[in-house]
């Protein structure tokens, strides 16, 4: 019998404590893997040999906003159709309209919830 292979998560993330915490967590969650990368030129490097089934983007990257991360992704055909959650500790309602408004599925607000976050995942990939 063979198992399914893992569901890959790309996390864009500057915060180490944060890539730490995620890392622990994803090491925790049978058939799911976790890579990542700490700002969004990176993430769109890193998306040339890998296919992630979903992406996690950090609303304030070193280089660049969430928004712009996911605007470059739109316009690359390997990105155009990735899903894609905000994470941000900001959780202002005009800056989670602007999220969903420019494609983002969800957005979580940190710290994240680790139950409410492996249920999301389930959810966004189901």
């Amino acid at each position: 019998m063979c198992s399914a292979p893992a569901r890959l998560v790309l996390y864009v993330e500057d915060d180490r404590i944060n890539l730490v915490l995620m890392e622990e967590v994803f090491r925790r969650l049978p058939g799911w893997r976790l890579e990542c990368a700490e700002d969004g030129a990176q993430a769109l490097s890193m998306l040339e040999g890998l296919q992630p089934d979903l992406l996690l983007i950090d609303m304030n990257l070193p280089d660049m906003t969430g928004l712009e991360l996911l605007a470059q992704l739109r316009a690359i055909e390997t990105g155009s159709a990735l899903r894609c959650v905000a994470l941000s500790a900001d959780d202002l309602p005009d800056q989670v309209e602007a999220a969903r408004a420019a494609g983002f599925s969800d957005y979580w607000v940190k710290p994240i919830d680790v139950m409410k976050m492996v249920a999301a995942l389930q959810r966004a990939l189901a």
